[in-house]
């Protein structure tokens, strides 16, 4: 009779074929250079991805940036237009007063003048209203009234000026849109 040998002490070569094939398989899959070229094609993908979002951050970093400089003065221009309302109507006031105000009224107009003229060189510049279509966008509405004079909606007249600081509007113009004449 033969003696068993325990499956540990058997040789190299009495194993079976099936369990050799897994073993090249496992060292193709291991071959360093085969390793090597794919962890430096994955690099490379993560490098090239990481490269434009730097990339887009860095557009977005400057297009803000540039926005915040463009409407910075928003702040000022929003508090300077009551002053500038007033200085309108006390001239408004002063053309309708009786009595000798002439150089009075006269320097109240170089005032509101030189106050126009510095918000527009900073790109503030009056929204047009009076004649124009009304535009629920740079005009508020405040009351509609029945106008055969005018065409349908309207702005037939302006109780406050609205501004623009370039393609924004600080504040809406509020006026009077005409409508159709009832029938």
């Amino acid at each position: 009779m033969s003696e068993e040998l325990p499956p540990d002490e058997l040789s190299p070569s009495s194993a079976d074929d099936s369990e050799q094939q897994p073993l090249e398989e496992d060292v193709a899959d291991t071959d360093p250079l085969a390793t090597l070229a794919a962890e430096r094609d994955d690099l490379r993908d993560k490098l090239f991805r990481l490269h434009a979002e730097m990339e887009n951050f860095r557009k977005r970093v400057n297009r803000e940036r540039d926005e915040e400089r463009k409407y910075a003065g928003l702040p000022i221009a929003r508090d300077l237009l009551s002053t500038l309302d007033n200085l309108h109507r006390a001239i408004d006031a002063g053309e309708k007063s009786e009595g000798d105000h002439g150089e009075l009224l006269q320097g109240v107009r170089m005032v509101a003048t030189q106050i126009d003229q510095v918000l527009q060189q900073h790109g503030i510049v009056p929204i047009p209203a009076l004649g124009e279509p009304f535009d629920p966008n740079v005009h508020e509405a405040l009351q509609q009234v029945p106008s055969a004079d005018h065409p349908p909606m309207t702005v037939i007249q302006e109780y406050e000026r609205g501004y623009k600081l370039h393609d924004r509007v600080i504040r809406p113009s509020k006026v009077i849109v005409s409508m159709a004449p009832p029938s």
